[in-house]
């Protein structure tokens, strides 16, 4: 891993000026948004003139900074822009301009919507103004180059969104809501300030581009492993992770563009640290099998919760939870590019899912009586796993004749996708015209496997240079591979022999207690007070 250019460098020596390189060009989105924001605070109230146009305006602007940044990255290379011995570091290289790009893309949507959802709205200059300041501190935290620059926009994020949450304060729910989101993200915040302490008594340096180097340089010494726990950790609060995942199922009494922003941006900002300091993670054995074990679980988890949900927004949420331990497990394989991959993908998807809701909901209340679902015996499932596997198997071996061989964490990844395949492939199977329609499916899982692997080269392409190779495979992460097959093997094939299990009257009563996440969020109100707040409004 190589260290960028340096926004000031010292001619050789006997010279006495300095060379100035030209900073991100990315830099200028977060200036341009808070500005703005500054001027929303000085009209915070309803219709303020053309402040809601000028903060889809600024987010345009920023959008277009980050455009710039990509093309200043492609012509001159990284860049590397640090103040104070380092603990002031902004970053421009593939990593962070892609984050970049992807966030302001995000938010100038999210923005423009932003301007006649809440049109009318007692506090309308306020909203837009604490938009563009969280929009800001997000993209601040995908440039960071420090873990002291990471920590002071975590913190920045977490004290805009608290507001963003309490846009209704009146509301008893919304009160619940920000006062878990603040706890645990603050005792996220908490940790990633120790382990930027510690890292810094083990290295003489809180750069990440430098930790990453020397991580690799041999074996951690025990306060970076104490550190690296606690990043771990840290990660996983900030990406609702279970079991402390109940404040993002319940920010859903905020606006609406408050969730899309922070589904499809805020909440990868977990995934963002972790990739950051990816070489540093990758050291510690321990702390990859952790991330394992997590995010499988909080997946099959949130997964398995979301399907006994009613409401759009709330099934979209623990969707989230699904979607963010995923992550979290790609992280623990080392397939750090696809886990970058996944972030970018599931952000676009996020936010058009929660601000295209309304129609969901519209197209679900037109829906007069769902179709026949076909359910399939146990032979039908055995030979529609067996028959997704063969054709992944297939896709793969050829892939690996162009491309070169896959890693063994990439192929068990790339069969916990395709269980899901087989789950159509067992409807073909076991419906009245099976040919037909299994010949779809089955065509479907091999274009599934080839879009996977696919779009596995074009991230490795593109990130994987600036991002660690996946480790080979001890005895250790072995079993940790097996355990994952086998953990989202056995819920895919479950949910194959039994597609009604959620509305079957014979699991009424498991299916209240799965809805509501087996009451840890009820557990984790107890000790925030929330439930005496519901009770006493």
């Amino acid at each position: 891993m190589t260290f960028g250019k340096s926004y000031l460098t010292r001619n050789h020596p006997g010279e006495s000026d300095w060379t100035m390189t030209l900073p991100p060009l990315t830099l200028f989105a977060p200036l341009v948004l808070l500005a703005v924001a500054v001027l929303c605070a000085w009209r915070p109230g309803r219709r303020p003139g053309r402040l809601p146009l000028l903060a889809e305006a600024a987010a345009l602007v920023a959008l277009g900074a980050a455009l710039a940044g990509v093309a200043q990255l492609l012509l001159a290379g990284p860049v590397h822009l640090a103040w104070g011995n380092g603990l002031v570091a902004l970053r421009l290289d593939p990593v962070s301009a892609t984050m970049g790009l992807l966030v302001a893309f995000v938010g100038w949507v999210v923005l423009r919507y932003s301007r006649s959802y809440l049109d009318g709205e007692a506090r309308e200059g306020a909203f837009h103004g604490m938009m563009l300041a969280a929009l800001a501190s997000v993209l601040i935290l995908v440039q960071a180059g420090s873990l002291t620059t990471l920590v002071a926009a975590f913190i920045a994020v977490g004290g805009v969104l608290r507001h963003l949450l309490l846009f209704y304060p009146e509301r008893p729910e919304a009160k619940r809501a920000a006062t878990k989101f603040t706890l645990v993200w603050g005792l996220g915040d908490g940790m990633l300030i120790v382990a930027a302490s510690l890292l810094w008594l083990a290295y003489g340096t809180v750069e990440i581009a430098a930790l990453n180097a020397v991580a690799g340089a041999g074996p951690l010494p025990l306060a970076a492993q104490i550190a690296v726990g606690l990043i771990v950790v840290a990660a996983a609060l900030k990406t609702a992770s279970f079991p402390l995942h109940g404040w993002l199922t319940e920010v859903m009494e905020a606006p609406t563009p408050v969730s899309a922003l922070l589904h499809a941006g805020i909440i990868n900002s977990g995934g963002v640290l972790l990739i950051g300091v990816a070489g540093l993670v990758q050291a510690s054995p321990g702390a990859m099998a952790a991330l394992v074990m997590l995010g499988g679980f909080t997946a099959i988890f949130g997964a398995v919760v979301m399907l006994t949900q009613s409401a759009v927004k709330t099934a979209l949420a623990w969707s989230t939870v699904a979607q963010m331990g995923f992550m979290l497990l790609q992280c623990g394989l080392g397939l750090w590019p696809l886990a970058l991959l996944h972030i970018v993908a599931h952000s676009l998807y996020k936010a058009h899912a929660f601000l295209a809701s309304g129609g969901a909901v519209r197209a679900v209340l037109q829906v007069r009586r769902p179709g026949p679902i076909a359910v399939p015996d146990l032979g039908a499932v055995a030979r529609s796993f067996a028959l997704a596997l063969v054709l992944y198997a297939g896709v793969a071996w050829g892939f690996g004749l162009v491309a070169g061989p896959k890693s063994a964490q990439a192929l068990a990844l790339g069969a916990i996708l395709i269980f899901g395949v087989a789950y159509l492939v067992a409807q073909g199977l076991a419906d009245a015209a099976p040919r037909a329609l299994t010949l779809r499916t089955a065509g479907a899982a091999s274009a599934v496997a080839v879009a996977y692997f696919g779009f596995q080269t074009v991230a490795a392409l593109v990130w994987g240079a600036h991002l660690p190779a996946a480790p080979v495979p001890g005895s250790l992460e072995w079993a940790l591979i097996v355990l994952a097959v086998l953990s989202f093997g056995l819920v895919a094939v479950a949910q194959a022999l039994f597609p009604l299990w959620a509305h079957h009257p014979a699991t009424a009563g498991l299916r209240v207690h799965i809805a509501n996440g087996l009451y840890l969020n009820t557990l984790l109100d107890r000790v925030t007070g929330g439930l005496k707040t519901a009770k006493s409004n």
